[in-house]
């Protein structure tokens, strides 16, 4: 069993999770500006990525260039990875690639702890996501207990490139967010990312 291969039903009394379901639960986070060359980059993407209709261009396209904006915004203190395998716990399923992780770690040779955001790649149902990218956040929290870097709350994002929803993992409460954000208001998709990045001496912009 993989992260692709998880469900919510299983996850949430595998694991004993609460959840909780809100509109908005991520609405109220600032906007963030998106830079001029992140504008046409997009613009010159968003339809080729519509239409190929893969999760991989979509990622390539649309995703990828986002969330190197984010690295940027956050003068690469923070690091991003792309398709690495990441297998914490082959038992309980959680084990396979994930699409895009972000740490609070520099380093970016390697994934190292503090992972803060899951990112999962769709083509069109950002509800099959959910689960896949829930796993993965799971894993996320076992991978920094084991060194000690228990970080209150790790993050989640299942995106089309063109939609956005995102969800949150705090002990074990998962609150998910049911709206559906579209990339048309792109500084409200930057601010949310951005804000799931704790402000630290570091990393501070």
């Amino acid at each position: 069993m993989s992260y692709r291969q998880l469900n919510l039903a299983d996850l949430k009394y595998n694991f004993n999770l609460t959840f909780i379901e809100d509109l908005g639960i991520f609405n109220n986070a600032p906007r963030l500006k998106p830079s001029q060359l992140l504008l046409d980059i997009l613009e010159d993407n968003i339809g080729l990525a519509v239409a190929i209709g893969t999760e991989k261009a979509r990622s390539e396209l649309i995703i990828a260039p986002i969330l190197v904006f984010l690295l940027k915004h956050f003068d690469n203190k923070i690091s991003l990875f792309s398709g690495v395998e990441f297998n914490v716990n082959l038992c309980q399923g959680l084990t396979g690639v994930c699409d895009f992780i972000l740490s609070l770690s520099p380093e970016q040779l390697f994934v190292q702890a503090p992972i803060i955001t899951l990112i999962e790649a769709k083509n069109d149902n950002l509800k099959l996501g959910l689960p896949h990218c829930l796993g993965e956040m799971l894993g996320a929290q076992f991978f920094n207990q084991k060194v000690n870097n228990n970080i209150q709350t790790i993050y989640g994002v299942v995106t089309t490139g063109t939609s956005w929803q995102f969800l949150s993992l705090n002990n074990q409460t998962v609150k998910i967010d049911l709206e559906e954000y579209s990339l048309t208001n792109l500084p409200k998709i930057l601010g949310i990312l951005a804000s799931f990045i704790p402000k630290t001496p570091d990393n501070l912009v």
